[in-house]
């Protein structure tokens, strides 16, 4: 968890694979974390694909019910979601073989962490995905 290579697979200085990121329980609400984080990804060239059941739209993107839902396979899902509900995302992910998850600074969900290993995905786990970009495009 929270390997270097890992974070620069998922998004840091080449040769990073991530170019979609799928962002569960992106907020509608500028003030938000869980929406100008995304904002700030997209603003760096990564295609957003939210995933809340809540919303219609947000950031010019159709919002997806849930991971299952979306019509591509993202290369990372960023997770803004409370640590109980990490478990089921990793479940589903793994149903779905995705293969990186980023679980946003905050939350932590150890089993969960170590269930995706185990299942072959990466995981970063309590770090800021748009902190940690402005790191990489920095160093």
């Amino acid at each position: 968890m929270n390997e270097p290579e890992a974070i620069r697979a998922m998004l840091g200085r080449p040769p990073a694979e991530a170019r979609t990121i799928a962002v569960v329980g992106l907020s509608d609400n500028p003030d938000k974390p869980s929406h100008y984080v995304p904002a700030y990804m997209q603003q760096h060239g990564y295609r957003i694909l939210p995933v809340n059941p809540l919303v219609e739209s947000v950031l010019g993107e159709r919002a997806y019910p849930s991971l299952s839902d979306l019509p591509i396979k993202p290369d990372v899902v960023n997770v803004f979601r409370l640590p109980k509900f990490i478990p089921a995302i990793v479940d589903e992910m793994l149903r779905l073989g995705f293969e990186n998850i980023w679980v946003q600074q905050g939350i932590i969900h150890l089993e969960a962490a170590a269930r995706a290993e185990q299942g072959g995905m990466r995981v970063v786990m309590d770090r800021c995905i748009m902190v940690e970009h402005r790191y990489a495009r920095l160093s």
